[in-house]
């Protein structure tokens, strides 16, 4: 007799990845030149779906860096002062989410209906949502991770409300290249 099974297992999963925009990795640089043809990027790209990209909630370009830069003295934040900014953001989420009786634990947690609840737009946040579908093409899934990403933004500043501007700094890390 056969029998089948299946099981779940929960688990939470981070992705970091890194890849060339074009095939060279010169593109943009200030000190080298890419040379690539059009049609050799647009191949080199679609060996990444547009599916998967659209699931990778911030995408940065990361320029060269210079000796100077790596070599002298580190300036910005402290590692410890990121940290506390993080543990109070991650503070505010457990407690929104505590008090909705939800399961969520974190931002990233959050359905289609807690992603109504909790990450409404004012008024122009909304106009700026609405252009960046249009002119960006987004979809459905996009649109709600930037959502999720700009109500972390917002926790992040300690703001209650998610501002243009957390909306903005959402939308700047979706991936600038799209593939067809």
């Amino acid at each position: 007799m056969n029998c089948f099974y299946a099981l779940t297992f929960s688990a939470n999963s981070q992705l970091i990845a890194a890849m060339n925009p074009y095939p060279c990795g010169n593109y943009g640089d200030p000190q080298k030149a890419c040379g690539c043809a059009p049609a050799v990027v647009t191949k080199y790209q679609k060996r990444i779906s547009g599916p998967l990209l659209d699931r990778i909630d911030i995408h940065i370009e990361v320029p060269r860096v210079d000796y100077e830069k790596l070599s002298g003295d580190r300036m910005g934040e402290t590692s410890e002062a990121i940290r506390k900014r993080v543990q109070a953001a991650r503070n505010i989420q457990q407690q929104r989410f505590t008090s909705s009786q939800s399961d969520m634990i974190c931002n990233a947690d959050m359905r289609v209906g807690e992603i109504r609840q909790f990450c409404k737009l004012q008024d122009e946040g909304q106009s700026l949502m609405r252009a960046a579908m249009t002119q960006l093409n987004l979809s459905a899934r996009a649109y709600h991770r930037i959502l999720k990403l700009a109500r972390t933004i917002a926790d992040l500043a300690g703001s209650e409300e998610i501002q243009s501007a957390h909306l903005g700094e959402a939308l700047q890390y979706r991936p600038k290249l799209m593939i067809g």
